[in-house]
């Protein structure tokens, strides 16, 4: 019922968020003219160098992961591993649901690693705790750096970031004291997210003692959240929006965090929302400019996925590998259900 529940509930979101967001056809005209602006003055050149933005801040989130792969000792090649970060970009935006290209992801360094399934999912599901962590740091730095003018215009903005991504820090938190003092066992079943705890608890008992490689995958995750931010500064150069970069960086946190949640397909509308109210109450934006912004920097991202999607395409032609994402989805759940009773057990993945 939830799989189904879950797509339906975001489809309907998504189609209402449209609908308030490009109701009005005076505000679609002038985006189309503000488009059209854009194209004569040759500001779409603009995308260029965010495109190449996003793409450097793949291979850093690639780099990333392989490094957490090691910790589990399984070696694939940079080449390899963006091959298969690609397909997973993919099917975050296009897969209906909340798991999106992690089980991707999984399935296919399953595969790699056929003796280390355990390991392959862990590396993901660490890949995303480091991720949120470094998110949560960048987001305080750039909240404190203006928070006179946030507090001011965007205040609810902030308080949005502080629950999302506190909750966040605060499930990591929970799991690695349960992990720490060794509470798997104990954990009652009603406890809501027992057995994501119980998940979270497995993953940092194996990555215990590589803290050296976390701290990397730290260091890498940096970066890659500023350049896909910037991916939105070039948007905003391309319709002379007179925005500065610490400026698009003040919003970004806002609309990273909750455009994570699976509350529409892909953030559509909510992201536009977003951005039409920050970029509004912070800079006086135009909504047309605002929107332009936003549906620019999305698309951005959308053709790293459609890569993506090739890749994955050319991938199952080349090995006649015709498994059905359902399968997939079936094979990472009972794998990610052993490991959770295998720690609520007390037993390590070892055993």
């Amino acid at each position: 019922m939830k799989k189904i529940l879950l797509p339906i509930i975001q489809v309907l979101i998504t189609v209402g968020l449209l609908w308030w967001i490009f109701r009005d056809p005076e505000q679609d005209r002038k985006m189309l003219e503000a488009i059209g602006k854009a194209k004569t003055d040759g500001g779409l050149w603009w995308f260029l160098p965010g495109i190449c933005a996003l793409g450097l801040a793949i291979l850093l989130q690639t780099q990333r992961w392989i490094v957490l792969l090691r910790v589990q000792d399984i070696t694939i090649s940079f080449w390899r591993a963006l091959r298969i970060m690609l397909p997973g970009m993919f099917f975050n935006l296009f897969l209906l649901g909340s798991t999106g290209g992690d089980v991707i992801k999984i399935f296919f360094i399953m595969r790699e690693a056929p003796d280390k399934k355990a390991g392959a999912l862990l590396s993901v599901f660490i890949d995303r705790i480091v991720g949120v962590a470094a998110l949560a740091v960048v987001s305080a730095v750039v909240i404190v750096a203006r928070w006179n003018d946030l507090m001011r215009c965007a205040p609810m903005g902030v308080l949005t970031v502080a629950v999302i991504l506190g909750g966040s820090l605060g499930f990591i938190l929970a799991a690695w004291l349960v992990d720490r003092f060794q509470l798997t066992t104990r954990l009652p079943h009603w406890l809501p997210l027992h057995a994501k705890i119980a998940e979270a608890a497995a993953a940092f008992s194996q990555y215990a003692k590589a803290g050296g490689s976390i701290g990397t995958a730290f260091l890498l995750s940096l970066p890659a959240h500023l350049l896909f931010f910037s991916t939105f500064y070039f948007a905003a150069k391309a319709f002379d929006a007179g925005l500065s970069l610490i400026g698009v960086f003040c919003v970004m946190p806002v609309v990273c965090a909750v455009t994570a949640l699976p509350i529409s397909l892909g953030g559509a509308g909510v992201r536009e929302g977003l951005f039409i109210t920050l970029l509004g109450s912070l800079y006086q934006t135009p909504k047309e400019i605002a929107m332009s912004i936003s549906i620019s920097g999305f698309l951005m991202a959308v053709f790293w996925s459609l890569a993506g999607g090739l890749v994955y395409l050319l991938y199952r032609s080349s090995t006649s590998d015709h498994t059905r994402i359902s399968d997939m989805e079936a094979s990472v759940e009972d794998l990610e259900h052993r490991i959770e009773e295998e720690a609520e057990g007390g037993k390590t993945l070892e055993d």
